[in-house]
């Protein structure tokens, strides 16, 4: 039997904001193909570098894992996106050092993850649903700057992305501004089942 574990944030533990309806890991179990089983290690708020300790409980028979980590990295920097500025050059670079940080320790992350020799998928960080329009622009291009290292960082290593951009799509996705509900949940683990029900993949592939 394969098991796929779940690894990162609130993305996947989203018990507490689905209103009685169904998690994530339940709807991934019940995506999955025949003979998958599926484990929940994210812990609601965790960011990037916490990641490492939600492996030391891998199940000994865990055979592959998914990760969605970095939205709560993100989170701790959205203060810059109100920072009083001189000219688009500070608010870029700015942008800049935020992310060489998160990119640091995404990578000590996700080299975590391979060490454990298990096939790693991972996932952006998707756009939320913010209800004011001017500060949901502002916050995709900030979180576009994040998204890119996530992206490198699987390309370089030849892993599947999942983008949460395009399977979050909708307003019903989400529970409040920044977590999934049961509705974009289920659309979340019906990607997951996707990217392991095909054909073996030859080359890294972006996937909604």
């Amino acid at each position: 039997m394969s098991h796929l574990v779940l690894l990162g944030d609130s993305i996947f533990d989203n018990r507490a904001y689905t209103a009685g309806g169904p998690e994530v890991v339940v709807q991934v179990r019940e995506a999955l193909p025949a003979g998958w089983d599926a484990t929940l290690a994210a812990v609601d708020g965790a960011q990037a570098h916490e990641v490492v300790d939600q492996l030391a409980a891998l199940p000994p028979d865990a055979s592959h894992l998914v990760l969605s980590a970095g939205g709560n990295d993100a989170l701790l920097n959205a203060g810059l996106l109100d920072e009083p500025v001189h000219s688009s050059a500070d608010a870029l670079r700015l942008l800049g050092a935020a992310a060489r940080a998160f990119e640091e320790r995404y990578r000590a992350a996700v080299s975590a993850c391979l060490a454990t020799g298990r096939p790693l998928t991972v996932c952006t960080i998707y756009n939320g649903n913010f209800p004011e329009a001017d500060f949901r622009e502002r916050a995709a291009v900030a979180l576009a700057v994040f998204n890119d290292v996530i992206l490198r960082v699987a390309l370089v290593h030849g892993l599947d992305a999942i983008d949460l951009r395009a399977v979050c799509d909708e307003p019903a996705d989400y529970a409040n501004p920044i977590e999934p509900s049961s509705a974009g949940g289920a659309k979340i683990a019906r990607a997951i089942a996707a990217a392991f029900a095909g054909a073996p993949r030859r080359a890294a592939r972006l996937l909604a």
